[in-house]
């Protein structure tokens, strides 16, 4: 290693201990010492992530959605990071895209705006103009991440101990690996680009869910050049009528779930920011750097432990939970997963029009959450399959979406139709 990316690593080294351990700190003080929770300091922790940018942003989003991990003061402001991370500046842009491209690398574009559209935690997507007057993303990965990710995720354990202060019905090895996993994945586009042929191939007869064109030509290992998808943000849409919220829903239902229970992959980063919709409630995707892949087996787990619920059949459930890798499982245990299990499932057990939850509020699941992790962790906790990370974290970030749109649909109708075709 030289000496700049030595310093350069030194540096990003104190700067994330310092971070992560001010929040492990407050944390704690507020569980244990009693401490009101700190709005001015969970305002800062977000600035200093967005600042930071890299994996640990990731990994502060992915610890946003588990219940219980930090209050939800907290959790609030981090899951605001992908949407709202501070932009490189222009001299990054000119180096960057000369280093991918070549130094002449601006005689591939008509036109190309050097300030970026918009910035998430590991890039940011800058509006380009080719030859043909296709209007391009290029989207460019800030600098050193391969570093950073190796610096920030020897912190990741730090992170995680939070969850471990008060609560140990979690076993949370397998979702560190997992996160280690999909992280070194989304650092490199050309994955992605891959991840996007799937996509396409699945909507291709699809006219209402589109999904961008790579341009391999315009496309390396830290920049993916894409065609330029329009519309409005989803969270510009909640005012909209309810019609086109419905309508909205529909689809966003069948562009995250039909992939999972018809191909086995599923979009892994359910974010808002991650999907745009059209004046005619189009869905536009966008971001395919987490997308997690399924064995058959586990789709049918999942499947399986659907009707299991629905016709009250424990002996199916436990098979179910037996197919994902759960071992030991007592009488007691089994009814305590058979609980969360019915906090997920709840909407599509119920044959009517409702919202994804009652009362448009997340409180009931927080509630149950609790409840669940300490009889959990009463009992001694489990180790839950790694392919449980990104799964509920879709379904708890796309059920989020449905609440926010404040839409009521059949879901279990939506769903019996999703798995029968």
């Amino acid at each position: 290693m030289d000496n700049g990316s030595l310093t350069s690593t030194l540096k990003r080294y104190f700067q994330v201990g310092s971070t992560v351990g001010g929040l492990a700190t407050r944390v704690a003080g507020q569980h244990y010492l009693g401490r009101p929770i700190d709005d001015a300091y969970a305002k800062s922790l977000k600035d200093a992530l967005g600042n930071l940018k890299g994996p640990l942003m990731k990994v502060a989003q992915f610890l946003a959605t588990i219940p219980d991990a930090i209050p939800p003061e907290y959790a609030n402001e981090l899951l605001e990071l992908q949407s709202q991370a501070p932009s490189m500046g222009t001299p990054f842009v000119r180096r960057r895209m000369a280093a991918e491209l070549g130094l002449n690398w601006q005689q591939h574009f008509k036109k190309f705006d050097l300030v970026a559209s918009n910035a998430a935690s590991l890039g940011q997507v800058h509006k380009a103009l080719d030859h043909s007057d296709n209007t391009l993303a290029c989207k460019l990965q800030y600098p050193n991440m391969q570093g950073a990710i190796e610096t920030d995720l020897s912190n990741l354990k730090m992170i995680l101990s939070l969850y471990h202060l008060w609560n140990k019905a979690i076993d949370t090895s397998e979702v560190q690996q997992e996160i280690i996993t999909r992280l070194l994945e989304e650092l490199d586009y050309e994955h992605e680009a891959e991840q996007i042929a799937i996509y396409r191939d699945i909507f291709k007869d699809n006219p209402i869910i589109h999904v961008p064109t790579v341009y391999p030509e315009l496309s390396t290992k830290r920049l993916l050049t894409m065609s330029w998808m329009d519309g409005q943000p989803l969270l510009n849409c909640v005012d909209k009528d309810e019609a086109f919220r419905n309508q909205a829903a529909d689809r966003l239902f069948e562009a995250w779930y039909k992939p999972f229970y018809h191909h086995g992959v599923i979009h892994g980063d359910p974010h808002p920011g991650n999907y745009l919709l059209t004046d005619n409630s189009h869905v536009q995707l966008l971001d395919f750097g987490c997308v997690r892949h399924f064995p058959d087996s586990f789709i049918q787990g999942v499947i399986d432990l659907y009707h299991a619920l629905l016709h009250g059949k424990p002996e199916q459930a436990v098979h179910a939970y037996e197919t994902w890798g759960f071992t030991n499982l007592s009488h007691e245990l089994i009814d305590i997963m058979n609980e969360w299990a019915k906090l997920l499932y709840d909407p599509l057990l119920d044959d009517k029009v409702r919202p994804i939850q009652r009362g448009f509020s997340g409180a009931n699941g927080w509630e149950t959450a609790t409840k669940v992790h300490a009889e959990l962790h009463r009992l001694g906790g489990i180790k839950p399959p790694k392919e449980f990370v990104f799964m509920d974290r879709a379904a708890v970030g796309l059920g989020s979406v449905f609440m926010r749109l404040k839409v009521e649909r059949n879901w279990h109708q939506m769903f019996e139709k999703l798995i029968s075709q």
